[in-house]
């Protein structure tokens, strides 16, 4: 396979992942409050600006493309904090006694909502970093 077509493979597979993840937020209603909205709004600048640098891959799209996914890991990592507390408030809630690894444990095996879930956003930003760094004719001419 020539790197032109690894290129394209690997920004498909995040463009996949994005559209995926965020059908599934969408059929979960993933947006009952603003808060619930950031991935939502993640995902739709990712593929708007993945999209602007496929089709023009030029030093402005290359870094507004890295703008948005360095947002969208901050997002997802931002999720599993926010996910990870409220499984915590909850399982403390059921059995206070709950502490240290005992209550860690809980948490994250905690399946409403899930606490790791949010991280696939970060994961997919970290894909798109690395696709982000193609060289670009730009950058040969230079």
């Amino acid at each position: 396979m020539t790197a032109p077509r690894l290129w394209a493979a690997l920004a498909a597979v995040l463009a996949l992942g994005l559209v995926g993840t965020g059908v599934e937020l969408l059929l979960i209603e993933h947006h009952e409050d603003e808060t619930q909205l950031l991935p939502l709004l993640a995902i739709g600048l990712t593929l708007a600006a993945l999209t602007w640098h496929a089709r023009a891959p030029r030093r402005a799209s290359r870094r507004s493309l890295q703008v948005v996914l360095c947002a969208q890991v901050a997002t997802g990592l931002a999720g599993v904090v926010v996910h990870a507390r409220a499984n915590a408030e909850f399982q403390r809630e059921l059995d206070p006694s709950l502490e240290g690894w005992r209550l860690w444990r809980k948490t994250l095996q905690a399946k409403a909502p899930p606490a790791l879930a949010p991280g696939v956003l970060a994961q997919l930003g970290l894909v798109g970093l690395i696709y982000a760094a193609r060289p670009t004719a730009e950058d040969t001419r230079s």
